[in-house]
């Protein structure tokens, strides 16, 4: 089937991605994927193919607004459901050693099989929970970036993701809409992480009205080890 790459092709040089011929193929092959498995499981309720090359490959390589990827060596993505953003920067970036995380095993599942069909390297998924594999020497504080779409609060998300960027390093949070006050409520507990807000980038996804925000929180010392909490604090105390 031929399909129309132009919204991905255009998009993707508007924010200084070129893509070769093989991504392409990659991308296209992901979608085809996605869209097969998501008819026996959840993955995503977006399925028409230039709603995917906008709302999921597009908003996914956005995170280049705030982050040069080419000094980007490793990132984790925390919550990644169906791969977003972690396989679309990867498709992109093939330099990455990329960790993709989720709680469902069906979904890590997915995503191994998608590894091998796309033929990429250095790209694993782990099935847990981000509280406990960031208690692990093997990923605590390891990432040059660590990145999450996953819909929590700010707050919440810092006291999952930030354990595991390295000092120096950063995290960054995919938000819709303006989020100026859920960052200030955020700023307490970034700051006990270890964390410093360093940036908020607004931006119009391609071709829409959709507003999308990257929280941009630099780590700047390590984190308590007391942090995260057990599993299933952050999400019913944020710290604030």
């Amino acid at each position: 089937m031929a399909y129309d790459l132009t919204v991905l092709e255009q998009g993707s040089q508007q924010i200084g991605i070129s893509l070769n011929e093989e991504q392409k193929k990659q991308f296209i092959a992901f979608y085809e994927y996605l869209v097969e498995k998501n008819k026996v499981m959840n993955l995503t309720g977006i399925t028409e193919f230039q709603e995917v090359l906008v709302k999921h490959f597009l908003d996914s390589l956005a995170c280049v607004k705030a982050v040069d990827m080419n000094e980007v060596k490793t990132v984790m993505d925390i919550g990644t459901g169906a791969g977003f953003p972690g396989v679309p920067l990867k498709i992109a970036f093939p330099h990455l050693e990329a960790c993709l995380l989720d709680s469902l095993k069906k979904r890590v599942n997915f995503l191994e099989e998608t590894f091998e069909l796309l033929k990429l390297e250095n790209i694993t998924a782990i099935h847990g929970r981000a509280e406990e594999f960031a208690k692990n020497k093997a990923y605590r504080e390891k990432y040059d970036l660590c990145v999450s779409r996953a819909v929590s609060n700010l707050a919440t998300l810092s006291e999952y993701c930030l354990p595991y960027v390295k000092v120096g390093g950063k995290f960054i949070s995919y938000k819709s809409g303006t989020v100026k006050e859920e960052v200030e409520q955020a700023e307490k507990a970034v700051s006990i992480l270890g964390g410093k807000i360093q940036d908020v980038v607004y931006f119009n996804l391609p071709d829409s009205e959709i507003q999308r925000s990257l929280v941009v929180i630099k780590k700047i010392k390590s984190t308590p080890g007391k942090y995260p909490r057990k599993a299933g604090t952050p999400l019913k105390e944020p710290l604030v």
